[in-house]
């Protein structure tokens, strides 16, 4: 039996979602050195923290391949997303916008999906200056998408432990 999980959102929020994944991966066509970024230098973690040698060899040799997996898993969200997708153009106040519609997604794609929307988080705290709890500001707008990943991400743990766990 092929394992799914079906997700209930709007289509702005597949729409946003969408073009979030779009910048990332355009983020990650980009780069050429994850050092010359500090949102993407934190997607690709030390190896080892106590050798900087040791860390600058291992970065060398994972870095292309962490990055190329990452550019994957964004596409494979922009596949699972394209069939929720408005037709465009479309107006802000468009009450298509606000249809809900059902994301399909295999195990593999909750992976993908997973993985894609922490990345996509992750960049941004680090645009935003977010290393501790501390550091968030919920009265500053800006804030606002970062939380709205962080429910998102929420949001599909917990459908994925409703349904046993097993993706």
């Amino acid at each position: 039996m092929t394992r799914e999980l079906v997700m209930a959102i709007t289509r702005i929020e597949a729409l946003h979602l969408s073009q979030m994944t779009e910048q990332f991966r355009d983020l990650l066509d980009a780069t050429t050195d994850a050092s010359s970024d500090d949102a993407v230098a934190r997607l690709v973690p030390e190896g080892y923290l106590d050798d900087d040698a040791a860390a600058r060899e291992f970065r060398r040799l994972t870095e292309r391949e962490l990055l190329d997996r990452r550019h994957a898993d964004a596409e494979t969200v922009l596949g699972i997303l394209r069939p929720t997708l408005p037709t465009l153009p479309v107006a802000s106040d468009d009450p298509e916008l606000t249809e809900e519609v059902v994301v399909h997604a295999s195990a593999d794609d909750v992976s993908a999906l997973l993985r894609t929307l922490s990345a996509i988080r992750l960049v941004l705290a680090t645009r935003l200056g977010i290393q501790a709890d501390d550091d968030h500001d919920a009265a500053d707008p800006r804030f606002g998408i970062y939380d709205w990943l962080g429910y998102r991400l929420d949001s599909l743990v917990t459908a994925i432990d409703a349904d046993s766990g097993e993706f």
